[in-house]
């Protein structure tokens, strides 16, 4: 059985000098041509079905929200089938090459945040689904998400086809330019908004008034402003959360004393000195929380907690199934042998495995990331509005919209470099557009399949077969 760290460092690729490996790579096309990317020969398979079978864990009052959500349209239906194009890509053409993958690398799922540093950066911000896979799989999401997003803002279709080859071209040239240079200098790369709005600012063009408006809304989005919105103090002074079902759902006192003593395990997978911060906040309350598209139905919660001073801070915790690329897409869970020869997974939990793969793939990441079991589950704990900003990419004008393209392909570039193949997997993408093209190709054709699925689960809706709520 493979390990975990010789499927990411293979022996000889430790070994190899920058050039053998880009050597390698360049040899793996007379094997796997570029052009063989472009072929899109997926699977049967019921769509309904596979989406039936992830609900089956979820809870089930809130299934009907999720399907009306993926339903509302083509780009929010894709957002959410992460789970169909995994099955769809296991029977698709690879170069064998494995790195930490994100798993569900659409451009929605890129953004700001506040680094501990307490600077803005821009970078991946989702990994439920990260897992180990191959570098293509990721690439084919974005590129995909680019298409059904660029087709929703009606764009012509040389454009549509432009901003796909732009997006893989960003993470072609981004990954050249990454694995020439020194690991640790790969391991430091980030994008500093700071700097990236200098830069617009300084080319006179659209993309800095957009960025502009993700800042300012990154930096409004904060703890202590989102209280303000949905908490009012009670008569004992503690911050209590105003419910709003089914997006807002306050938990029992039995409820909340159980998250109590679950707070004691996440805190014991902290550093030493953030876990020594978190105890001097004591539990204000607890609420379920509905969130994204995909997610929709899974267990997701926010904890309100606060200083001695009346300061806060919000966690949210949420489950962290298995990822799809494990459970659709068939990539064997990573394993290694204990001292008694037992074979085990790498990760203890599910959410172990997010917050690892979340660590690997950004640049700076959440100190309170955290992970904790609970009744058979799996969870992940995150900070929640901590000046997190987004990007709305429907309805970006067009040269907003390729800018914004471009730096999702290269931070996905930049996700990618911090495995070991990424010498190698550069001098398989070589200097010339030939795999921008085929996975362009590609894309198009899988746009047209994801809208195909779509139409299925309105044509559900409407005839009954599933229920949906929509508009929420």
């Amino acid at each position: 059985m493979t390990t975990f760290t010789e499927r990411l460092q293979p022996t000889q690729s430790i070994h190899r000098t920058g050039e053998e490996a880009a050597a390698a790579g360049r040899a793996l096309r007379e094997h796997i041509p570029r052009s063989a990317h472009a072929l899109l020969a997926p699977p049967d398979r019921d769509p309904l079905e596979i989406l039936q079978q992830q609900n089956a864990t979820r809870l089930p009052e809130l299934v009907p929200l999720r399907l009306g959500r993926m339903a509302s349209s083509p780009f929010a239906f894709y957002r959410g089938a992460a789970a169909l194009m995994a099955f769809d890509l296991a029977a698709d053409t690879t170069t064998g090459l494995e790195v930490v993958a994100c798993g569900d690398a659409h451009i929605s799922n890129f953004g700001l945040y506040a680094s501990p540093e307490r600077t803005l950066v821009f970078d991946l911000n989702d990994f439920d689904e990260a897992a180990i896979a191959p570098w293509e799989w990721d690439l084919k999401r974005l590129v995909t998400s680019v298409v059904i997003a660029a087709q929703e803002n009606a764009y012509a279709p040389k454009d549509v086809r432009a901003v796909a080859l732009a997006a893989a071209a960003a993470y072609r040239k981004g990954m050249r330019e990454l694995a020439a240079l020194p690991v640790l200098q790969r391991y430091h790369y980030r994008a500093d908004i700071d700097r990236a709005l200098v830069a617009a600012k300084r080319r006179r063009d659209g993309v800095f008034a957009v960025l502009s408006r993700a800042v300012k809304q990154a930096q409004r989005r904060t703890a202590d402003r989102y209280l303000e919105k949905v908490s009012e103090l009670d008569a004992s002074g503690r911050r209590r959360l105003i419910e709003n079902p089914p997006l807002l759902t306050r938990v029992t006192p039995e409820q909340e004393a159980i998250v109590e003593d679950l707070m004691v395990a996440y805190q014991a997978t902290l550093p030493l000195d953030v876990a020594i911060l978190l105890g001097q906040f004591a539990i204000d309350d607890v609420a379920r929380r509905v969130v994204g598209v995909g997610s929709v139905g899974t267990r997701c919660f926010i904890v309100v907690l606060r200083d001695h001073s009346g300061g806060s801070i919000i966690l949210q915790v949420k489950e962290a199934p298995p990822s799809v690329l494990n459970s659709h897409g068939r990539m064997p869970v990573p394993t290694r042998t204990r001292a008694d020869g037992v074979l085990e997974a790498l990760h203890g939990s599910e959410g172990q495995r997010v917050v690892g793969s979340q660590r690997v793939l950004q640049a700076v990441s959440d100190p309170f990331l955290g992970h904790f079991s609970a009744n058979g589950r799996d969870y992940y704990v995150r900070q929640f509005r901590d000046q997190k900003g987004s990007i709305e990419a429907i309805g970006l004008a067009l040269p907003e919209f390729i800018a914004y393209v471009e730096a999702c392909g290269v931070m996905l570039a930049r996700a990618h470099a911090q495995s070991a193949p990424a010498p190698t997997i550069a001098g398989y993408l070589g200097g010339s557009d030939a795999l921008d093209r085929a996975v362009v190709d590609w894309s198009l054709g899988y746009a047209e399949r994801s809208a195909v699925d779509h139409e299925r689960l309105r044509s559900a809706i409407a005839r009954g077969q599933v229920e949906a709520v929509a508009g929420i």
